[in-house]
Formats: structure tokens, C-alpha cells, sequence
């Protein structure tokens, strides 16, 4: 069993997270404390595989707690679980190490496919003296996977992995005519992809209005794509 800590200062999200962790096969909650001084004291107590961390709590906030642990190398993956959704904050959890970013609130499969992810990652580093370099891109180092999502209808995976890496391509703001351009696909097409993108926070939207007062939406990547 793959044992997840809880690293929450609220009692009701947390036995919530703690719920969620339960309906997981392979996971389970082996503890929840609510502030980072607790939780390097279980680390340096008891083998932890996966911490899931918040980052406003009293005295040393999540993202220190998880500067922290790599400082002292502590073997641990980290899933962030926030409010915050600000580019700093992501761009910081990040550069740390976190596996997978979570904003609050979020559902149940949201996290369900950040630890599934995570089980597939962790087996595959364990349980195979040779890796290859597509066993990595398909289970480690690709942008998305959708393997075991189902999507919104009317959506195609490959088209999706089409659209993603013209996304991922891209360093500015788009429109959606100019993503259907580069994909190769009609405005209306596009525009359901975009969505779906939006309703998995991988893109962000702002609106801005041209010399008539018509909206024009730009899209951008909501997380560093490195």
C-alpha cells in the first residue's frame, strides 16, 4: 500500500482528503496533521510515500515545508492541494518537485488521477531495472495523459494530443482562430478543446474588447510547461 500523508490545517477538508485517499486501490491515509512542524516530525519517524500538502497554514506555510523536504532529501513524493492559484505559487511548487498541482476545491477525480498517475510512475521506477524512453514519455514526462479519463463527448484522444502540443509550442497568448489554424482544425472544433482544457486547468482566459466593444478571448497555459 502506497501511505499518503495529509498536511491540512482545516479538520473538515481533511478528513474529506482522507475519504477521498480511502476510495483509492493501492492508497492509504496513514495520518493527517496540521502544521509543517508536524509533518517532519512523522517524516522523521516513519516511511511516508506521498505527501498531500496544503499551503496556508499557521508558522511555516507548504511551500517551505516543501523546500524543506528536499533539502533534506527526504524520499517523498508531494501532491500540493491549494487555494492558491497564482503563477508564483504553482511556478514554486513546481521547481520543488510537486507531482501534480491541485487547486481547491476540487472533485474526487481530480485526485483520483493525480494518484493513479503517481502509482504508475512509482511502479514503474521499482519494478523495472531498465527503462525505456517511451515507457518515461508515456507514463512520466508527457504534458497530459488521458488514458484513463473519459472525456467529454464529441472529443478525440488523438486530436487532443494534436492540440496540446501545438499548445505546448506555443510561448504567448492565442485565440481560438489561431490554435484552429495551427491544429488544423475548424473554429467550432477547436473551441470544445479549449474548453475541455480550461475544465482540467490546464489553460487560463482572458477577455479583452476591440475597437467595436467585441470580447476577444485569449488563451494562455494556466502551469509551467517545463
Amino acid at each position: 500500500m502506497i501511505k499518503v500523508l495529509i498536511v491540512e490545517d482545516d479538520p473538515m477538508v481533511a478528513e474529506l482528503n482522507r475519504c477521498y485517499i480511502q476510495r483509492v486501490t493501492g492508497f492509504f491515509c496513514c495520518g493527517i496533521v496540521s502544521s509543517s512542524d508536524e509533518a517532519l516530525k512523522e517524516l522523521r519517524s516513519r516511511q511516508i510515500d506521498v505527501i498531500l500538502l496544503d499551503i496556508f497554514m499557521p508558522g511555516m506555510n507548504g511551500l517551505q515545508l516543501l523546500s524543506q523536504i528536499r533539502r533534506q532529501n527526504y524520499s517523498v513524493d508531494v501532491i500540493v492541494v491549494s487555494a492558491a492559484r497564482d503563477n508564483q505559487s504553482i511556478q514554486t511548487a513546481l521547481r520543488n518537485g510537486a507531482v501534480d498541482y491541485l487547486i481547491k476545491p476540487f472533485d474526487f477525480e481530480r485526485l483520483q488521477t493525480a494518484l493513479v498517475a503517481l502509482k504508475k510512475r512509482l511502479q514503474l521506477i521499482t519494478t523495472s531495472a531498465d527503462v525505456s524512453q517511451k515507457d518515461l514519455d508515456q507514463q512520466i514526462f508527457s504534458g497530459i495523459s488521458h488514458e484513463n479519463v473519459e472525456l467529454p463527448k464529441g472529443l478525440d484522444r488523438h486530436t487532443i494530443k494534436r492540440v496540446w502540443d501545438k499548445i505546448s509550442e506555443t510561448t504567448s497568448e492565442f485565440t481560438a482562430e489561431e490554435m484552429a489554424h495551427r491544429a488544423g482544425l475548424s473554429p467550432v472544433s477547436i473551441r470544445k478543446y479549449l474548453k475541455y482544457f480550461q475544465s482540467i486547468d490546464l489553460l487560463n482566459t482572458e477577455v479583452s474588447y476591440g475597437a467595436v466593444g467585441r470580447p476577444v478571448y485569449k488563451y494562455s497555459c494556466s502551469r509551467d510547461k517545463e
